[in-house]
């Protein structure tokens, strides 16, 4: 029930922000985006040694690439093609070393497809991007001790198709010949589990959930339509 709402939630800001009067001429940029990746994993019932929040994150890395469509006044549309790195940490025994935490890392091609919402003047912008998301991993990666008992979740992952929501919000600056740059910090959400969740599995619920940190640069594409339209007049 709260993963409808979210959606229905989701659609209806989408829809909003498309009823914005249109660009009498269209915005279009392609870029590059980078940054660090904060990642931790729901567990039910609970993983030993991730009660704490700084047990259980780990931090990796995330970038991409960027194409956004601005056709309406405030919003338009921003697809993605990303590469990120999220699992879980397990704190192993009473010893705080970096060798008492095992580490799961999932490596993830996916691409977003977000609303594109900003704000401000045209030299500096704030901005929200707002969607959904898909997926695929395809590599798993393990490193550190494990726990003796309870290891379910040392087994491949049985789903390696994701989906879920992701949001972010940021700001950035237009310059007149050196491009835009950027800053954004983001959520994202996964829907999908990692394990079969079925009655006689042992997780119920085992979705990741990340915040990411990252700085990207754009440039934007200018239609010269004035110097085409005056090249086929001579």
């Amino acid at each position: 029930m709260k993963r409808t709402t979210t959606i229905v939630l989701l659609l209806m800001t989408v829809v909003s922000a498309f009823a914005q009067p249109r660009l009498h001429e269209p915005e279009i940029y392609v870029g590059l985006h980078g940054g660090a990746l904060f990642s931790m994993t729901m567990f039910t019932p609970e993983v030993d040694g991730t009660k704490n929040i700084a047990d259980r994150t780990l931090l990796s890395g995330n970038g991409g690439l960027i194409f956004r469509y601005s056709g309406h006044k405030c919003c338009g549309l921003q697809l993605e093609l990303d590469y990120m790195q999220r699992g879980w940490r397990e704190h192993i025994g009473d010893d705080l070393a970096p060798s008492s935490y095992y580490k799961r890392r999932l490596n993830y091609i996916e691409m977003p497809f977000m609303s594109h919402i900003y704000f401000g003047k045209k030299m500096v912008r704030g901005f929200i991007n707002l969607g959904p998301k898909i997926g695929v991993c395809f590599l798993e990666q393990h490193a550190g001790p494990q726990h003796e008992t309870k290891r379910e979740q040392y087994a491949p992952i049985d789903h390696i198709f994701d989906w879920g929501l992701t949001g972010g919000l940021g700001l950035l600056l237009r310059t007149q010949k050196a491009g835009v740059f950027q800053v954004e910090a983001r959520v994202g959400y996964s829907l999908g589990n990692y394990f079969d969740n079925h009655k006689s599995a042992y997780f119920s619920t085992s979705n990741p959930l990340d915040v990411s940190v990252n700085i990207g640069y754009l440039w934007e594409i200018k239609r010269h339509e004035h110097n085409v339209s005056n090249s086929l007049r001579e």
